[in-house]
């Protein structure tokens, strides 16, 4: 049987649950990259490890996928077998350390993301490239330039977890199914996002009208620093929900579905002058299919909603000038 095939690069806590999904759900064989993890006695191919557990556990659900590892260098050995993947997803990186500066974090992950692009460029030129690698925006960004690929099929994962975030706050609030809930996040990934409220409603009612105005702006807050919160009871980083996103992006790819998602795309032209925003990766809703983004959904905004989104692409801006003035991409 022919499927399609999703490979994944960083076999982390989100790339492992991404697998996860795609082959509980069936969507494609999965193919896993990761470095070795070395000890001072034995070297670790952790990768390989998760992968078959993994396919175990499909085939105990009764699910028909193949699900490999493969063990890679830092200095980008070992990714030959990206060959023949329809959608790439990078989730690879570094979390800030102590001591870190942010300019270091810059440098570290991009460089990552140039290793990974360099070898998607070589072996799967026509994958469509998911990035998840964080600060996504900017990775998005570094990666359509080194890989060069047109900007239909480089594409940021945030918005889609930004808005779960914001429709499970409203759901739990209103104690409604989420699938009475339309909303969505914009902007950057980070405390800069816009939950775009004259959009969002429930059932057609807008939520000014469902939550006294000083409670809603209690839930945007709490939609701003959703990963903060998560981080603070668990000590490190949402690994469940970024995944499951992630999958989402993935399927609607795939089937293509044509679904309207909020996503970190590159904006110019038409699409930049309606946004005020140029030669930037930031959240704006696209149509998913086939093609990867098919089309940019120019959403009205107020002026309020106007001017956080200014603050947003400034914010998402210099981050990008400054690789650009670290003269990493």
């Amino acid at each position: 049987m022919s499927r399609p095939v999703v490979s994944i690069v960083g076999a982390g806590n989100v790339g492992e649950h991404v697998a996860n999904i795609i082959a509980i759900n069936e969507l494609a064989d999965v193919r896993m990259f990761d470095l070795a993890r070395k000890t001072e006695d034995k070297v670790f191919e952790i990768v390989k490890g998760k992968a078959l557990d993994i396919k175990q556990m499909a085939t105990s659900l009764g699910k028909d996928v193949n699900v490999e590892g493969f063990t890679v260098t830092p200095e980008g050995d070992g990714y030959e077998p990206l060959e023949g993947s329809d959608i790439i997803v990078v989730t690879a990186g570094f979390p800030r350390r102590p001591g870190m500066s942010r300019d270091d974090l810059l440098s570290k992950n991009v460089g990552i993301i140039r290793t990974v692009s360099e070898r998607i460029k070589q072996f799967a030129p026509n994958a469509i490239v998911i990035v998840v690698s964080n600060p996504v925006d900017v990775m998005a960004y570094a990666a359509f330039k080194i890989t060069g690929f047109p900007k239909n099929r480089v594409i940021g994962m945030a918005g889609v977890l930004d808005t779960a975030r914001f429709k499970t706050f409203l759901s739990q609030e209103l104690n409604v199914s989420v699938k009475s809930i339309n909303a969505y996040v914009l902007g950057g990934h980070g405390d800069e996002m816009v939950p775009v409220l004259t959009v969002s409603n429930v059932a057609g009612i807008p939520l000014k009208d469902l939550i006294p105005e000083d409670r809603l702006n209690e839930i945007v807050e709490r939609t701003k620093f959703g990963g903060g919160e998560i981080v603070n009871y668990m000590g490190t980083s949402a690994y469940h929900a970024p995944g499951s996103s992630t999958a989402y992006m993935v399927e609607a790819i795939l089937k293509d579905k044509k679904e309207v998602l909020p996503c970190s795309v590159y904006l110019e032209g038409e699409d930049a002058q309606y946004y005020e925003a140029d030669d930037i990766y930031i959240g704006v809703p696209v149509k998913l299919g086939k093609n990867g983004v098919e089309e940019v959904e120019k959403i009205p905004l107020n002026e309020a909603e106007r001017e956080n989104w200014r603050k947003s692409v400034q914010s998402v801006k210099a981050g990008i000038n400054r690789i650009k003035e670290l003269g990493l991409i």
